[in-house]
């Protein structure tokens, strides 16, 4: 992770790209969210949604799956090229969460997040404070997931 003077509002990370199948969404949905037309084809036929879509929960982890795996990826290359990785974390939670389109069987889900705030942290000053807006667009460019976050990333050096 780059350290908080390096990061800029604006600055859009691609997180990553995740097709959502059949087995997976029932899998997730059956531990986690077992509404009928998250764990049973047929009934979700009959629903108003007209086949088996993901849990949101379900497209909200994966977002979470695919930014730990864009910052271990972006801390190796930093790494490799000799450059130091700032700590980020913990996270102070989600506003905003939002779950637009329903996400079907064989949808392809593209994430992002944009940096939409900088701050210094008044309570950790070696750290500062990125929020950013988080988002999920289907194969079509139709927006599934949105949402705000906000987290804590270490500060280059001694800060006042």
């Amino acid at each position: 992770m780059k350290y908080f003077e390096d990061i800029k509002v604006g600055d859009v990370f691609a997180v990553g790209r995740h097709t959502f199948a059949a087995d997976e969404i029932k899998a997730f949905a059956r531990r986690f969210d077992p509404q009928h037309f998250h764990v049973d084809e047929a009934a979700a036929a009959r629903s108003h949604f007209g086949g088996l879509i993901a849990s949101g929960w379900h497209t909200a982890s994966v977002w979470m799956r695919l930014m730990v795996e864009y910052r271990r990826r972006m801390a190796e290359a930093m790494r490799a090229r000799g450059e130091p990785v700032a700590g980020i974390g913990p996270a102070l939670g989600f506003r905003e969460l939002k779950w637009l389109k329903p996400v079907y069987v064989g949808d392809t889900v593209d994430y992002r997040t944009e940096v939409i705030e900088t701050r210094p942290s008044q309570s950790r000053p070696r750290c500062g404070l990125l929020t950013y807006r988080s988002s999920g667009v289907n194969q079509n460019g139709e927006p599934v997931l949105s949402f705000e976050s906000t987290t804590f990333v270490e500060r280059r050096g001694e800060q006042p």
